[in-house]
């Protein structure tokens, strides 16, 4: 089961990775005005005629679902999935022995010296 937790958690760590570097490679929607003002069509050439708004917005819905999934799965394990080791949920504490009066006084000091 270890091993199973393990290949989640890296999806999950390389799901995240790739939705940060996907919303940081798409523009923001106030690029289309500044690309009307002399901007250049380079993503057109590099991702077809609809430029990288539909491939970029698609791979990030995919890695967003990738990481919630993986998210989902790993909390499902580590709630449902008995753990190995040791389990002290179920046993049952007995009550502490009644204090008697001989083990709650405190000894004293004897004074010394007589004054």
């Amino acid at each position: 089961m270890e091993t199973i937790k393990t290949v989640i958690w890296l999806l999950n760590i390389f799901a995240s990775i790739t939705v940060i570097i996907l919303v940081l490679m798409q523009q923001g929607k106030g690029a289309d005005a500044g690309a009307t003002f002399g901007g250049s069509g380079s993503a057109q050439g590099v991702f077809g005629s609809a430029g990288s708004a539909n491939f970029l917005s698609r791979a990030t819905a995919i890695a967003a679902t990738v990481f919630f999934a993986s998210c989902l799965s790993l909390v499902y394990i580590n709630t449902h999935v008995p753990k190995h080791g040791i389990d002290f949920s179920t046993v049952q504490q007995q009550n502490a022995p009644a204090q008697t009066e001989h083990n709650t006084k405190i000894p004293t000091k004897p004074a010394s010296g007589a004054q």
